[in-house]
């Protein structure tokens, strides 16, 4: 069947925007996955509610799919976006591949009868399928709504997790397991505790969302990414109104980091962020390092996305210079957040070559103490980073850790060295165990014989390997100044 056949009939209103009408199509496939090729065979036209498009460049990235795969034409109906959008244009023109333009009224169902003869039953089903989402999805349906409504036609069941292990919507037994196998999947879908897992979306795993279907769909892949994929929109909707509370949040902070900020006006941008003066809260900070990744979010942007997570989506974080910037209400201890938080990381543990740190200040109340706590929750975000990952309230910012968190880590690394540097090479030399004698020395105070006992070694053995260190070092462990510089130096490390 050719183009200008379907453009011939009156009915369908179709509007060919770019390429040739004499080209000629063998089948019809409905979809809405961002990368469809995999399930293209060549000579299709393409029928797509354009669901999958977030943003000019995403046009042209499906068009290329869709010209790898082979397919002949694409057309594009508007229930979603309300009108073809000029980059899709532009991108079908480049790609020399017709495009046509499917009103409103007329659905994908209506397309594919027109060419019946060559579909088969299951592809007619598939066009009618599709529209009823995209219908649902143009009307306005929450995700509840579309999870049940796009599980129901494809007829798979299950659940969407977050990356630590919350149920967003749907239902599945030990949804932290299913969490940690696709944070730690080399690749996706993955089938895992007796459930295909699908990526939502093309966010970083940290903060993703994962489709757990039950039961092996590896065969039938489609019908998982096609329903991610309107996971994913929904899921692109939400964000969309989180941005705006994002801007707000980031005003307050620049406001309470201002030199000349007025109390007044505080307190009303405080209200604006669904918090009231007298109202108990914890400022929280949050960085992601990816050690050697050269692409993706920083690590404020996404240490943001990963505390929203956390926190069940509960706050917003504005990203800033040294991380992202929360406001977290309270209702109850400090130590409560913390437990919250410190179990999330343990899911998120699963996910390789990545580390999460945490600053959580104290409690809190009133725009003034704005300032005061982004400092000790800044804080304490360096001492997380300085651990390589993990949570750290302000109760434990207050001790040698703190000074050893804000000094340069060139300048850690260096006095370090200097100091240890010669036992390091006796111990490799000799293989002996004069660093880690220095350390249960100064751990239990310099007592020889609880030194000793720790050590499973003789006394004597610990007098002459502290002699030792002293020798190589020129320094007196009977001085309390030796000590601490040795206890900073070990810490350092």
């Amino acid at each position: 069947m050719r183009i200008r056949d379907l453009l011939a009939v009156s009915e369908l209103g179709l509007i060919l925007l770019t390429g040739d009408e004499d080209t000629e199509f063998t089948a019809v496939h409905v979809t809405d996955l961002p990368d469809p090729g995999r399930y293209l065979t060549g000579g299709e036209l393409v029928l797509s509610g354009l669901m999958w498009r977030h943003e000019p460049a995403d046009s042209a990235r499906f068009v290329a799919a869709l010209r790898a795969a082979g397919v002949a034409a694409l057309g594009a109906g508007q229930a979603w976006l309300g009108h073809v959008p000029d980059d899709l244009v532009t991108a079908c023109a480049q790609a020399g591949m017709p495009l046509l333009e499917i009103p409103t009224a007329v659905s994908f169902r209506a397309v594919g009868e027109v060419a019946a003869p060559r579909l088969s039953g299951e592809v007619r089903a598939a066009l009618g399928r599709q529209r009823r989402i995209v219908d649902a999805v143009a009307e306005g349906a929450d995700l509840a709504e579309l999870f049940s409504l796009t599980a129901a036609e494809l007829g798979v069941g299950g659940a969407v997790l977050s990356s630590i292990g919350e149920v967003v919507v749907g239902s599945c037994a030990d949804p932290e397991r299913l969490a940690m196998a696709y944070l730690a999947a080399p690749r996706l879908p993955c089938v895992s505790e007796g459930h295909t897992l699908f990526g939502v979306g093309r966010g970083h795993r940290a903060a993703g969302w994962v489709l757990a279907c039950e039961g092996d769909l590896l065969g039938r892949a489609d019908l998982g990414f096609e329903l991610a994929a309107c996971v994913a929109l929904e899921r692109t909707r939400m964000e969309e109104g989180r941005r705006v509370e994002r801007r707000l949040v980031e005003q307050l902070v620049g406001a309470a980091l201002a030199d000349e900020s007025d109390p007044a006006e505080l307190n009303a941008r405080l209200r604006t962020c669904g918090l009231e003066p007298g109202e108990p809260y914890a400022v929280v900070t949050a960085s992601v390092r990816r050690p050697g990744a050269a692409r993706g979010p920083d690590p404020a942007t996404l240490g943001g996305q990963v505390l929203e997570e956390l926190l069940g989506r509960g706050v917003v974080a504005a990203a800033g210079t040294d991380g992202a910037v929360a406001l977290v209400p309270l209702t109850g201890p400090v130590s409560f957040l913390a437990d919250r938080l410190r179990a999330g990381l343990g899911v998120l543990s699963a996910l390789r070559d990545t580390s999460v740190s945490i600053g959580v200040s104290g409690a809190l109340t009133g725009a003034s103490s704005i300032r005061g706590g982004i400092e000790e929750a800044g804080h304490a975000l360096r001492m997380a980073e300085a651990r390589s990952g993990g949570v750290v309230t302000s109760d434990e910012i207050y001790t040698h850790a703190l000074l050893l968190a804000t000094v340069p880590g060139d300048v850690r690394r260096s006095f370090t060295q200097r100091l240890l540097e010669p036992l390091f090479d006796y111990d490799a030399k000799h293989q002996s165990e004069l660093v880690r004698t220095l350390g249960a020395f100064l751990d239990t105070a310099g007592s020889w014989n609880a030194c000793a006992e720790r050590m499973h070694v003789h006394v004597n053995t610990v007098r002459y390997r502290i002699r030792r260190v002293e020798e190589l070092t020129g320094r007196d462990l009977s001085t309390m100044a030796d000590r601490v510089d040795f206890f900073l130096a070990l810490r350092a490390r």
